[in-house]
């Protein structure tokens, strides 16, 4: 085992349940909303659109070409706008209230507090996200995880977006590492894995619905506590 001295987490999809939590807050927007009266007829169906329009719109913020403030209300008009609702103010307080209670949800992956309680003794461990800088602090307030990190990068700190390596190296710059003493572990093959590897950093792709691929990754877990049969 080559000797790292410091772990970079991702925070969404790998520690902190995302579709969990987000769909927990999706849940409270439609009852408060009444988008039953909008439209809507299926939360569930709400929930699919919005996901799948969020996700589009991360790419294209994670590609720079979309700015946080206009991906946080368009996502929202974008999802009733394919119910056939319009109201563009409507979806504005939809994608603030969003923000408000998203981060306040505390779902974690299973075994994420055992395996990094195991984890602290041995490792300085960091956070490196493209998600927004004061939602991520939340998140990790409330989930009892801001305890285990010492550096939380994020990519309006860094001004820069994974899997661009500015992030990554202003990272490792604030640390004082270089990268064979880091081993980054999150869940997207572009962003995590990725951008890790074009610095020639191992890396851990989290992959817990087993999905397939082509890339190369220098270890492959399906649960956060695998990471012990290596570290």
């Amino acid at each position: 085992m080559k000797p790292y001295t410091h772990l970079f987490f991702d925070l969404d999809k790998t520690l902190w349940d995302f579709q969990t939590n987000s769909r927990q807050a999706l849940q409270e927007l439609y009852v408060h909303f009444e988008l039953a009266s909008r439209g809507v007829d299926d939360v569930h169906d709400f929930i699919l659109k919005f996901e799948e329009i969020n996700e589009s719109l991360w790419t294209a913020y994670r590609m720079g070409n979309l700015h946080k403030r206009v991906l946080r209300s368009m996502r929202f008009y974008k999802t009733m706008e394919s119910f056939g609702c319009k109201d563009e103010n409507m979806c504005r307080l939809m994608g603030e209230m969003y923000i408000d209670i998203s981060p306040v949800k505390t779902g974690l992956f299973p075994n994420t507090l055992e395996t990094l309680d195991y984890l602290a003794g041995n490792y300085r461990m960091h956070i490196i996200t493209n998600g927004f800088e004061e939602v991520q602090h939340l998140k990790l307030k409330n989930a009892g995880l801001t305890p285990y990190f010492d550096l939380v990068m994020t990519s309006e700190l860094a001004s820069a977006r994974k899997p661009d390596p500015v992030i990554f190296q202003l990272a490792m710059q604030k640390i004082g590492a270089s990268a064979p003493d880091v081993l980054m572990i999150g869940d997207d093959l572009i962003a995590d894995i990725g951008g890790a590897r074009s610095l020639w950093m191992d890396q851990v792709f989290f992959n817990p619905e087993g999905l397939a691929h082509q890339e190369e990754v220098t270890y492959e877990i399906t649960d956060l506590s695998e990471l012990k049969s290596f570290l």
